[in-house]
């Protein structure tokens, strides 16, 4: 079996720690302030995450943009100029155009590298859902998977893996294009809190709406505890955009609901996504039953 390394890019939101513990490598995103581009570093260098919401509290714009074709086509040539194959697992192709990039610049590479092996697989998932299926991934490359066999579980799985957010403010999910002016607008007045999941085909969207913080994470609690499922490789990871005393008031409240004493790491939502949500927001990710749901049911 050749060696092969597992990559994946910004939007995955895993911190160097965990990108260290299991060799994960990432390409980055880009993102522009006030004109200027910065790469969406994971690490937020050069603008710290507290930073980085202060200013999008303060009326400033982040503009996202993709990881594109040379980006990848450089990433992918070095692995594979080492020797290694190499795993591609990409952000939501229904929120993401990382995979169809990736897709390409694969196929520019196998005409000068035939022998080389390089898989991409759409998730389907973004966040910490995101980087759940990479950890899985790596620990079964450290079991002795073959690239195959990771590539397939993680295509067979990834329907398992549950993403159940909401945000506080919908001001910056309009200027993302993500709901309309009016939306917004009698949202806010209205305290309007959306409960979003990401469903079956990898989209995000709104499957409820509650009215305040509280009753939001009273039922982000409740649906993670109807839908999650012991098994061996079970991880929680808790997301926030800046809201970090919530985001332990929200921890404190699902181990209750689930009623066990299980590690849930908490962190930050990262650059690529946080330009979208902005401050407040906070997901619950885990592994549970197969999501189902569409979003023209």
């Amino acid at each position: 079996m050749n060696k092969y390394v597992i990559v994946t890019d910004t939007a995955c939101d895993l911190e160097k720690s965990f990108r260290e513990e299991f060799s994960i490598e990432y390409v980055q995103m880009h993102y522009a302030l006030d004109g200027q581009d910065y790469l969406a570093s994971l690490d937020w260098n050069p603008i710290s995450a507290p930073d980085f919401y202060d200013l999008m509290r303060n009326g400033k714009r982040f503009i996202t943009a993709q990881v594109n074709i040379e980006q990848y086509k450089e990433a992918f040539k070095e692995y594979i100029e080492e020797g290694y194959d190499v795993l591609y697992i990409a952000c939501s192709s229904r929120i993401s155009a990382s995979i169809n990039a990736s897709l390409m610049a694969r196929k520019e590479i196998l005409e000068e590298y035939p022998n080389a092996k390089i898989i991409c697989v759409d998730s389907l998932r973004a966040c910490y859902a995101l980087g759940l299926l990479v950890i899985r991934a790596a620990e079964l490359r450290g079991e002795g998977k073959t690239i195959e066999e990771v590539a397939e579980w993680v295509e067979q799985n990834r329907q398992t893996v549950h993403m159940i957010g909401s945000v506080d403010k919908l001001t910056w999910l309009k200027q993302a294009g993500r709901v309309s002016a009016t939306s917004a607008f009698f949202g806010g007045l209205l305290n309007i809190k959306p409960i979003i999941i990401a469903d079956a085909q990898g989209r995000n969207f709104a499957i409820e709406k509650l009215k305040g913080r509280k009753n939001s994470f009273n039922r982000i609690v409740e649906m993670a505890k109807e839908e999650f499922v012991d098994v061996p490789y079970q991880r929680v990871f808790i997301s926030h955009a800046d809201c970090l005393e919530e985001a332990e008031q929200l921890k404190k409240m699902l181990l209750e609901a689930l009623g066990k004493d299980i590690p849930v790491h908490i962190g930050y939502v990262g650059p690529g996504v946080g330009a979208s949500v902005g401050p407040g927001m906070i997901g619950v990710y885990f592994y549970g039953n197969e999501v189902t749901v569409n979003k023209e049911e």
